[in-house]
């Protein structure tokens, strides 16, 4: 746990559209690429059909709660879209719908790896 590290600039996040998996649920699709680093990063999409900027802040704010307590495993850039429905999500729906992702997409820690935030 701890500070999560964002990531920054349309070029790395075109890079994670371009070349990173896809694992999609109802509420976010979550897109990982491998970055070489010692620690991961995150960014999130959100676009103005979710709401007003007060709604679409609530829910990035929520989501990023949610992954910054989850074990992450070093050398990760992760971009999350929300969907129109997390609008409406509670933080234990985002968290239960990242973690899901993020477990089936292997960039949670593993026991006895050191997280890399």
């Amino acid at each position: 746990m701890g500070k999560l590290l964002r990531l920054h600039g349309r070029k790395a996040f075109d890079q994670v559209f371009r070349r990173g998996r896809v694992y999609r649920h109802e509420l976010v699709v979550l897109r990982v690429l491998p970055n070489g680093l010692p620690y991961s990063r995150l960014g999130l999409v959100v676009s103005k059909r979710l709401g007003k900027a007060t709604v679409r802040n609530r829910a990035k704010r929520r989501l990023r709660e949610a992954v910054r307590k989850l074990p992450l495993a070093p050398g990760w850039d992760m971009v999350f879209v929300l969907r129109v429905p997390a609008a409406t999500a509670s933080y234990h729906e985002l968290a239960e719908a990242a973690a899901g992702l993020l477990g089936r997409a292997g960039v949670l820690a593993r026991c006895g790896e050191e997280a890399g935030i």
